[in-house]
């Protein structure tokens, strides 16, 4: 089976050509081709699959081997590597398990349109919103010294979420009136990812709802830097929501 490896601002993913649908590797096995150690080493496994009405389906796998749901930095690796397949050139239309998205392809970055966002809740000093996965946003005094994968833990398991099957955890800091670092625990990784797209939008939605940050919001974070572009306020809804950033293809290889 060929695979391909790709990464998003350090978000790194497998991706598997199964347009034949012939892909029948169980949770172990994803797991195992996840490992840093004893595998390829990957925060994530994608699947590209055919999807009538649309160029291509995308199915998303944790790197514990469980299906996950939407991961931005990887949508935004698997619309890349389809360009490089030829499936789509300029635009890509596709769905995933949170719904259909569309994304802008030039040769330095990938513009990915994310869900519609309704509702973003206070936890006593934390926010929680859903941008395709369950997001806490937590604000926090020099978060490069933040006990993320400890901390966000203990959030991610805590009782208040696990109606959400538990839940990610961002942790930011506002460093300009334009600009968010943000470092993020991923559940399903069960440690800090260096980036996280649906988590940086959650950061950059709620930092607009509550600290009055304007479109479009500049996001760093330990593997590079990203844009959140939207539209709409916390009222009446975000809508027009893209994550916009780097998606490289790193090396091709066979298991």
């Amino acid at each position: 089976m060929q695979f391909y490896k790709y990464q998003g601002t350090g978000n790194d993913f497998v991706i598997i050509d199964d347009r034949n649908q012939a892909f029948n590797l169980d949770t172990p096995a994803i797991a195992q081709l996840c490992h840093r150690r004893f595998g390829i080493g990957a925060d994530g496994l994608m699947l590209l699959q055919m999807a009538e009405g649309y160029d291509f389906r995308m199915v998303y796998f944790n790197s514990d081997g469980t299906e996950g749901t939407m991961c931005g930095n990887g949508g935004r690796c698997l619309v890349r590597f389809a360009a490089d397949q030829g499936i789509v050139q300029e635009k890509a239309h596709f769905i995933a398990v949170d719904g259909p998205h569309l994304a802008h392809i030039t040769p330095e970055k990938i513009a990915l349109q994310m869900q519609d966002v309704a509702n973003i809740a206070q936890h006593d000093d934390d926010y929680f919103t859903n941008t395709g996965s369950p997001h806490v946003v937590r604000y926090v005094q020099q978060v490069q010294f933040t006990d993320v994968k400890n901390i966000g833990a203990a959030i991610r398991y805590s009782e208040a979420y696990q109606g959400q099957h538990g839940t990610n955890v961002n942790f930011v800091e506002k460093l300009d009136p334009q600009t968010l670092f943000v470092r993020t625990y991923e559940r399903g990784v069960e440690d800090e990812t260096y980036s996280c797209g649906t988590g940086v939008t959650a950061a950059a939605l709620v930092s607009n709802a509550t600290k009055g940050m304007p479109s479009p919001i500049q996001i760093k974070t330990l593997g590079g830097e990203l844009a959140v572009q939207f539209e709409g306020n916390s009222t009446d809804g975000f809508t027009q929501i893209f994550l916009i950033g780097p998606a490289k293809h790193v090396f091709t290889g066979e298991i």
